[in-house]
């Protein structure tokens, strides 16, 4: 870290990979993959049902290989705009008591299966407000009470003088070709920025990437020398010092 920016010396931008949801083909194809090339992301879940304790133990090889296991609330509630039916709950029926009791819930078990000194939020469908019209209004500060960060949505990478840690921007990744994912990653160090990368299904399932296009950007961030590819708690962390040691001025 210098004055000029809060990148490991040598680096000139920042990247994160973060997947949603703990879906299992992140399990088949991104872990393995990562865990060969010493890259590490953040991976968002929820710890919901009865059965969660065996939801997320599936999750522990990961955690012990240094992969950040974020909070991606309890529910994954977004907006009741996706449903037909009038009488569907969503953000719009929720208020900010009944957002944060369930994201404190989802931490409460994700601390005891994977403690952490920190660690990051994922907004769910990247939507970050309850209510609706007059009474609509931002859970952002909220999840500042609870969290070093929180990943949402957005079209450019964060700068890390300006950014808001709580609400960071990310790329949606979704049928990319690997040199477009390339091409956003050098992005960051061309702008000394840092990118959020949010991928979902890898090969398979829900807005999936596929596997060689996945392969191809890690390989790439594998060989570069100019990208510091961290979890998001880690970056934040970073910023944070950077931010206090005067960097921003």
């Amino acid at each position: 870290m210098s004055k000029d920016s809060p990148w490991p010396e040598g680096c000139r931008g920042a990247l994160s990979l973060t997947f949603d949801d703990g879906i299992s083909s992140q399990l088949d194809y991104a872990i393995p993959l990562m865990n060969e090339l010493a890259l590490r992301g953040t991976f968002f879940l929820c710890p919901r049902g009865d059965d969660w304790r065996e939801g997320v133990e599936r999750w522990r090889p990961a955690y012990e290989a240094g992969h950040e296991m974020g909070n991606h609330s309890l529910s994954h509630t977004c907006s009741r705009g996706f449903s037909d039916d009038p009488r569907a709950t969503g953000l719009e029926t929720m208020s900010l008591a009944d957002i944060e009791a369930d994201v404190v819930e989802a931490e409460r078990r994700l601390s005891e299966a994977f403690p952490a000194e920190a660690r990051a939020y994922c907004y769910p469908c990247y939507q970050a407000h309850v209510g609706e019209g007059p009474t609509r209004q931002s859970y952002v500060p909220v999840i500042a009470k609870h969290f070093i960060a929180a990943r949402a949505g957005g079209e450019i990478a964060n700068h890390p003088a300006t950014c808001d840690l709580h609400y960071l921007w990310s790329w949606a990744v979704r049928g990319n070709t690997g040199a477009e994912l390339v091409g956003l990653a050098e992005q960051c160090a061309a702008r000394g920025r840092w990118g959020l990368l949010t991928f979902h299904g890898i090969h398979q399932g829900h807005l999936p990437v596929a596997d060689v296009e996945f392969r191809e950007l890690c390989h790439h961030l594998h060989r570069s020398k100019h990208i510091w590819v961290a979890p998001v708690a880690e970056v934040a962390s970073a910023i944070n010092a950077w931010r206090k040691s005067g960097g921003t001025e």
